[in-house]
Protein backbone atom coordinates (compact mmCIF):
# COMPACT_ATOMS: atom_id res chain seq x y z
CA UNK A 1 0.00 0.00 0.00
CA UNK A 2 1.14 3.61 -0.48
CA UNK A 3 2.45 5.50 2.52
CA UNK A 4 -0.20 6.98 4.77
CA UNK A 5 -0.29 10.77 5.24
CA UNK A 6 1.22 10.42 8.72
CA UNK A 7 4.02 8.16 7.44
CA UNK A 8 4.81 10.54 4.61
CA UNK A 9 4.80 13.49 7.00
CA UNK A 10 7.22 11.72 9.36
CA UNK A 11 9.56 10.87 6.48
CA UNK A 12 9.53 14.42 5.14
CA UNK A 13 10.20 15.89 8.58
CA UNK A 14 12.83 13.43 9.83
CA UNK A 15 14.41 12.03 6.68
CA UNK A 16 13.67 8.40 7.52
CA UNK A 17 10.74 6.12 8.31
CA UNK A 18 10.56 2.69 9.97
CA UNK A 19 7.75 0.42 8.72
CA UNK A 20 7.48 -2.67 10.99
CA UNK A 21 6.55 -6.12 9.64
CA UNK A 22 7.08 -5.15 6.01
CA UNK A 23 8.52 -8.60 5.30
CA UNK A 24 6.74 -11.75 6.40
CA UNK A 25 8.61 -14.45 8.37
CA UNK A 26 8.56 -16.60 5.23
CA UNK A 27 10.15 -13.80 3.17
CA UNK A 28 12.83 -13.23 5.82
CA UNK A 29 13.68 -16.95 5.89
CA UNK A 30 13.84 -17.06 2.10
CA UNK A 31 16.27 -14.12 1.91
CA UNK A 32 18.47 -15.45 4.70
CA UNK A 33 18.57 -18.89 3.06
CA UNK A 34 19.63 -17.29 -0.22
CA UNK A 35 22.25 -15.19 1.58
CA UNK A 36 23.81 -18.20 3.30
CA UNK A 37 23.78 -20.14 0.04
CA UNK A 38 25.68 -17.33 -1.67
CA UNK A 39 28.19 -17.17 1.19
CA UNK A 40 28.72 -20.93 1.13
CA UNK A 41 29.19 -21.27 -2.60
CA UNK A 42 31.36 -18.41 -3.86
CA UNK A 43 34.89 -19.39 -4.89
CA UNK A 44 37.49 -18.11 -2.46
CA UNK A 45 40.45 -19.45 -4.46
CA UNK A 46 39.90 -17.00 -7.32
CA UNK A 47 38.74 -14.09 -5.16
CA UNK A 48 40.99 -10.99 -4.98
CA UNK A 49 40.06 -10.57 -1.29
CA UNK A 50 38.81 -7.05 -1.92
CA UNK A 51 38.07 -5.27 1.34
CA UNK A 52 35.28 -2.75 1.51
CA UNK A 53 36.17 0.66 2.88
CA UNK A 54 35.50 4.18 1.66
CA UNK A 55 38.66 5.41 3.35
CA UNK A 56 36.39 7.68 5.37
CA UNK A 57 37.14 6.24 8.80
CA UNK A 58 40.07 7.95 10.50
CA UNK A 59 40.45 5.00 12.87
CA UNK A 60 41.60 2.77 9.99
CA UNK A 61 44.61 3.27 7.78
CA UNK A 62 42.82 1.90 4.73
CA UNK A 63 42.60 3.47 1.27
CA UNK A 64 39.41 3.98 -0.71
CA UNK A 65 38.16 0.77 -2.29
CA UNK A 66 38.57 0.97 -6.03
CA UNK A 67 39.90 -2.15 -7.71
CA UNK A 68 38.31 -3.57 -10.85
CA UNK A 69 36.42 -6.21 -8.84
CA UNK A 70 34.58 -3.40 -7.04
CA UNK A 71 34.15 -0.95 -9.92
CA UNK A 72 32.61 -3.57 -12.23
CA UNK A 73 30.21 -5.00 -9.62
CA UNK A 74 27.18 -2.88 -10.51
CA UNK A 75 25.56 -5.64 -12.57
CA UNK A 76 27.05 -8.63 -10.73
CA UNK A 77 26.94 -10.46 -7.39
CA UNK A 78 30.28 -10.04 -5.66
CA UNK A 79 31.67 -10.41 -2.16
CA UNK A 80 33.59 -7.82 -0.15
CA UNK A 81 35.46 -8.55 3.07
CA UNK A 82 35.72 -6.86 6.44
CA UNK A 83 39.20 -5.30 6.79
CA UNK A 84 39.52 -6.86 10.24
CA UNK A 85 39.04 -10.34 8.75
CA UNK A 86 41.97 -10.08 6.34
CA UNK A 87 45.57 -10.65 7.41
CA UNK A 88 48.65 -8.92 6.06
CA UNK A 89 50.06 -10.34 2.80
CA UNK A 90 51.98 -13.57 3.14
CA UNK A 91 55.73 -12.85 2.79
CA UNK A 92 56.14 -15.72 0.33
CA UNK A 93 53.01 -15.57 -1.83
CA UNK A 94 52.35 -11.86 -1.39
CA UNK A 95 48.67 -12.68 -1.02
CA UNK A 96 46.62 -11.80 2.08
CA UNK A 97 44.58 -14.50 3.78
CA UNK A 98 41.44 -14.71 5.88
CA UNK A 99 41.80 -15.55 9.56
CA UNK A 100 38.22 -16.75 9.92
CA UNK A 101 35.82 -18.77 7.71
CA UNK A 102 34.75 -16.87 4.61
CA UNK A 103 31.08 -16.93 5.69
CA UNK A 104 32.05 -14.93 8.79
CA UNK A 105 34.44 -12.57 7.01
CA UNK A 106 32.22 -10.97 4.35
CA UNK A 107 31.24 -7.34 4.86
CA UNK A 108 28.66 -7.24 2.08
CA UNK A 109 27.34 -9.01 -0.99
CA UNK A 110 26.53 -6.72 -3.93
CA UNK A 111 25.65 -4.93 -6.05
CA UNK A 112 22.89 -6.35 -8.28
CA UNK A 113 21.07 -8.88 -6.16
CA UNK A 114 17.78 -7.34 -7.28
CA UNK A 115 18.37 -8.46 -10.88
CA UNK A 116 20.42 -11.64 -10.50
CA UNK A 117 18.87 -13.42 -7.49
CA UNK A 118 15.23 -14.49 -7.78
CA UNK A 119 14.41 -14.18 -4.03
CA UNK A 120 15.86 -10.66 -3.85
CA UNK A 121 14.27 -9.66 -7.16
CA UNK A 122 10.81 -10.57 -5.81
CA UNK A 123 11.36 -8.41 -2.74
CA UNK A 124 12.84 -5.50 -4.69
CA UNK A 125 10.91 -5.07 -7.95
CA UNK A 126 7.48 -5.33 -6.39
CA UNK A 127 4.26 -3.40 -6.73
CA UNK A 128 4.26 -2.47 -3.06
CA UNK A 129 7.68 -0.84 -3.44
CA UNK A 130 6.38 0.92 -6.53
CA UNK A 131 3.46 2.25 -4.46
CA UNK A 132 5.91 3.68 -1.92
CA UNK A 133 7.91 5.30 -4.72
CA UNK A 134 4.73 6.93 -6.03
CA UNK A 135 3.98 8.22 -2.53
CA UNK A 136 7.45 9.78 -2.46
CA UNK A 137 6.84 11.50 -5.80
CA UNK A 138 9.06 9.44 -8.10
CA UNK A 139 8.26 9.72 -11.80
CA UNK A 140 10.51 6.98 -13.19
CA UNK A 141 12.22 5.28 -10.23
CA UNK A 142 15.26 3.13 -10.97
CA UNK A 143 16.69 0.48 -8.62
CA UNK A 144 20.46 0.16 -8.17
CA UNK A 145 23.17 -0.85 -5.68
CA UNK A 146 21.36 -3.76 -4.04
CA UNK A 147 23.35 -5.57 -1.38
CA UNK A 148 23.29 -7.62 1.79
CA UNK A 149 25.24 -5.93 4.56
CA UNK A 150 26.42 -8.63 6.95
CA UNK A 151 27.82 -6.80 10.03
CA UNK A 152 29.66 -9.83 11.31
CA UNK A 153 29.88 -10.50 15.09
CA UNK A 154 32.84 -8.78 16.70
CA UNK A 155 34.30 -7.31 13.50
CA UNK A 156 31.44 -5.73 11.55
CA UNK A 157 33.00 -2.39 10.72
CA UNK A 158 31.62 1.02 11.66
CA UNK A 159 30.10 3.18 8.94
CA UNK A 160 30.85 6.86 9.66
CA UNK A 161 28.14 9.53 9.23
CA UNK A 162 27.31 9.91 5.54
CA UNK A 163 24.53 10.72 3.07
CA UNK A 164 23.61 8.17 0.40
CA UNK A 165 23.40 10.86 -2.28
CA UNK A 166 27.15 11.31 -1.89
CA UNK A 167 27.62 7.86 -3.42
CA UNK A 168 24.74 7.75 -5.95
CA UNK A 169 24.60 11.36 -7.06
CA UNK A 170 21.99 12.71 -9.42
CA UNK A 171 21.57 16.36 -10.29
CA UNK A 172 19.45 17.36 -8.50
CA UNK A 173 19.81 14.73 -5.71
CA UNK A 174 17.05 12.09 -5.69
CA UNK A 175 18.31 8.95 -3.93
CA UNK A 176 16.21 7.10 -1.34
CA UNK A 177 17.34 3.92 0.40
CA UNK A 178 15.16 0.88 1.09
CA UNK A 179 16.76 -0.92 4.09
CA UNK A 180 15.27 -4.26 5.21
CA UNK A 181 16.24 -5.78 8.57
CA UNK A 182 16.80 -9.52 8.05
CA UNK A 183 17.79 -9.85 11.71
CA UNK A 184 17.02 -7.73 14.76
CA UNK A 185 19.15 -4.57 14.86
CA UNK A 186 19.30 -2.69 18.12
CA UNK A 187 21.66 -0.81 20.44
CA UNK A 188 24.88 -2.75 20.88
CA UNK A 189 24.35 -4.64 17.62
CA UNK A 190 25.55 -2.01 15.13
CA UNK A 191 22.07 -0.76 14.29
CA UNK A 192 21.34 2.38 12.30
CA UNK A 193 21.96 5.75 13.89
CA UNK A 194 19.92 8.55 12.31
CA UNK A 195 20.25 12.32 12.57
CA UNK A 196 16.57 13.37 12.35
CA UNK A 197 15.94 16.36 10.10
CA UNK A 198 19.54 16.49 8.87
CA UNK A 199 18.39 16.31 5.25
CA UNK A 200 17.12 19.89 5.38
CA UNK A 201 18.90 23.19 4.88
CA UNK A 202 22.02 24.08 2.93
CA UNK A 203 24.22 24.02 6.03
CA UNK A 204 22.94 20.74 7.42
CA UNK A 205 21.46 18.73 4.56
CA UNK A 206 23.47 19.70 1.50
CA UNK A 207 25.41 17.14 -0.51
CA UNK A 208 28.80 18.82 -0.21
CA UNK A 209 30.99 15.97 -1.41
CA UNK A 210 30.77 12.96 -3.72
CA UNK A 211 32.33 9.48 -3.87
CA UNK A 212 33.57 9.12 -7.45
CA UNK A 213 35.93 7.26 -9.75
CA UNK A 214 39.31 8.94 -9.94
CA UNK A 215 39.93 10.70 -13.22
CA UNK A 216 43.22 8.85 -13.65
CA UNK A 217 41.27 5.58 -13.53
CA UNK A 218 43.03 4.43 -10.36
CA UNK A 219 40.32 3.75 -7.83
CA UNK A 220 37.90 6.09 -6.08
CA UNK A 221 37.97 9.26 -4.00
CA UNK A 222 35.81 11.94 -2.39
CA UNK A 223 35.59 15.25 -4.27
CA UNK A 224 33.77 18.51 -3.64
CA UNK A 225 30.26 18.61 -5.08
CA UNK A 226 29.97 21.47 -7.55
CA UNK A 227 26.41 20.62 -8.62
CA UNK A 228 22.96 20.80 -7.03
CA UNK A 229 23.07 20.08 -3.29
CA UNK A 230 19.39 19.61 -2.39
CA UNK A 231 16.48 17.74 -4.01
CA UNK A 232 14.27 19.80 -6.26
CA UNK A 233 11.30 19.84 -3.86
CA UNK A 234 13.51 21.14 -1.04
CA UNK A 235 15.19 24.02 -2.85
CA UNK A 236 12.37 26.41 -1.93
CA UNK A 237 11.89 25.22 1.66
CA UNK A 238 12.59 27.74 4.38
CA UNK A 239 14.30 25.69 7.08
CA UNK A 240 16.85 26.55 9.76
CA UNK A 241 20.40 25.83 8.63
CA UNK A 242 21.29 23.76 11.69
CA UNK A 243 24.45 21.67 11.44
CA UNK A 244 23.98 18.12 12.82
CA UNK A 245 25.89 17.41 16.04
CA UNK A 246 27.15 14.02 17.28
CA UNK A 247 24.78 14.18 20.24
CA UNK A 248 21.81 14.47 17.86
CA UNK A 249 22.06 10.85 16.67
CA UNK A 250 19.05 8.64 17.33
CA UNK A 251 19.94 4.95 17.69
CA UNK A 252 17.14 2.83 16.24
CA UNK A 253 15.78 -0.44 17.60
CA UNK A 254 14.66 -2.31 14.48
CA UNK A 255 12.99 -5.70 14.46
CA UNK A 256 13.58 -8.26 11.72
CA UNK A 257 11.17 -7.74 8.84
CA UNK A 258 11.07 -3.96 9.20
CA UNK A 259 11.69 -1.64 6.27
CA UNK A 260 13.55 1.61 6.89
CA UNK A 261 13.23 4.30 4.22
CA UNK A 262 16.28 6.59 4.20
CA UNK A 263 16.28 9.98 2.47
CA UNK A 264 19.38 10.40 0.32
CA UNK A 265 20.37 13.63 2.08
CA UNK A 266 19.82 12.51 5.68
CA UNK A 267 22.93 11.91 7.74
CA UNK A 268 23.15 8.39 9.19
CA UNK A 269 25.71 5.95 10.50
CA UNK A 270 26.27 2.61 12.24
CA UNK A 271 28.76 1.56 14.90
CA UNK A 272 31.14 -1.38 14.83
CA UNK A 273 29.42 -4.61 15.76
CA UNK A 274 31.07 -5.54 19.05
CA UNK A 275 28.33 -8.02 19.99
CA UNK A 276 28.21 -11.77 19.44
CA UNK A 277 25.20 -11.41 17.12
CA UNK A 278 25.33 -10.76 13.38
CA UNK A 279 23.19 -7.99 11.91
CA UNK A 280 22.19 -8.92 8.38
CA UNK A 281 20.26 -6.36 6.34
CA UNK A 282 19.26 -6.11 2.68
CA UNK A 283 19.28 -2.71 1.04
CA UNK A 284 18.86 -1.14 -2.35
CA UNK A 285 18.54 2.44 -3.56
CA UNK A 286 16.14 4.21 -5.85
CA UNK A 287 17.02 7.24 -7.96
CA UNK A 288 14.91 9.35 -10.30
CA UNK A 289 15.36 8.29 -13.91
CA UNK A 290 13.02 10.83 -15.52
CA UNK A 291 14.11 13.71 -17.74
CA UNK A 292 15.49 16.57 -15.68
CA UNK A 293 17.57 14.36 -13.37
CA UNK A 294 21.09 13.43 -14.49
CA UNK A 295 22.99 10.44 -13.13
CA UNK A 296 26.59 11.56 -13.10
CA UNK A 297 29.17 9.70 -15.20
CA UNK A 298 31.79 10.04 -12.44
CA UNK A 299 29.74 8.09 -9.87
CA UNK A 300 31.57 4.97 -8.75
CA UNK A 301 28.64 2.77 -9.87
CA UNK A 302 27.73 3.05 -13.53
CA UNK A 303 24.72 1.65 -15.46
CA UNK A 304 24.99 -1.81 -17.05
CA UNK A 305 26.49 -1.75 -20.53
CA UNK A 306 23.49 -3.55 -22.03
CA UNK A 307 21.94 -0.19 -22.86
CA UNK A 308 18.87 -0.71 -20.68
CA UNK A 309 20.16 1.30 -17.72
CA UNK A 310 19.23 0.66 -14.11
CA UNK A 311 16.20 -1.51 -13.31
CA UNK A 312 12.78 0.12 -13.66
CA UNK A 313 10.54 -0.08 -10.59
CA UNK A 314 7.36 0.85 -12.48
CA UNK A 315 6.75 -2.19 -14.66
Amino acid sequence: MPLTPSQLSFFQENGYLVIPDYLSPTEITCLLTETHSLLDNFDLDTHPLTQFTTGDDSSQDKPHVGDDYFLTSGDKIRFFFEPDAVSSPDPITGRPTLHRPKQQAVNKIGHSLHSLSAPFERISLSERNADIARSLGFIDPRVLQSMVICKQPGIGGAVPPHRDSEFLYTSPPSAVGWWFALQDAGPGNATLGMFPGSHKGRAGGAVKRRFVRRQDGLGTEFVENEGAVLPRDMEEEEVPDAVPRPEDVQVLDIKAGSLVLIHGNVLHQSEKNTSDRSRFAYTFHVIEGADGWEYDERNWLQPPKNGEGFSKLYL
